[in-house]
C-alpha cells in the first residue's frame, strides 16, 4: 500500500509540473500580484517536476519526500490566501475551502511518504 501511495504522489506531482508549464495562465490567480507569475508558476512547475521523478528514485527519494512535504506546506498558505481573496482562483469560497483541506491531505500524504522513505 506505501509503494501505491508513493507512486500515485509522484504521478500527481509530475502531472501537475507539467500542466504548470503547459498551461501556466491557470496557475496565475494564485500567484500575489507583487511576483512575476510566469517565472513563479514555471518554477514551481519544474520543482513539482522534477520532485515527483526523484521520488522514483532510490537515491534521492528521502530528499525528494521532504522536498515534497515542504513544498506542500509552502502551498497552504497560498489557498488559505486564495479563500480570503474577493474572487478566489479556484472558482468558488467553496471550492477554495476544500481546496485548502485537500492541501492537508497532501502534506499528510507527503509526510507519510517521507517517513517510509527514511
Amino acid at each position: 500500500m506505501q509503494k501505491l501511495l508513493k507512486i500515485a504522489l509522484a504521478v500527481l506531482l509530475i502531472l501537475g509540473g507539467i500542466t504548470h508549464l503547459i498551461n501556466p495562465e491557470f496557475y496565475f490567480g494564485f500567484v500575489p500580484e507583487f511576483l512575476p507569475k510566469t517565472t513563479v508558476v514555471y518554477i514551481s512547475g519544474i520543482i513539482e517536476l522534477v520532485l515527483g521523478i526523484e521520488l522514483f528514485s532510490k537515491r534521492f527519494r528521502e530528499k525528494a519526500s521532504l522536498g515534497i512535504l515542504i513544498l506542500m506546506c509552502l502551498f497552504l498558505p497560498i489557498h488559505v490566501w486564495d479563500y480570503f481573496k474577493e474572487n478566489p482562483a479556484i472558482g468558488s469560497h467553496t471550492a477554495a475551502i476544500i481546496r485548502i483541506f485537500v492541501q492537508f491531505m497532501f502534506i499528510f500524504w507527503a509526510y507519510k511518504v517521507y517517513q517510509k522513505s527514511k
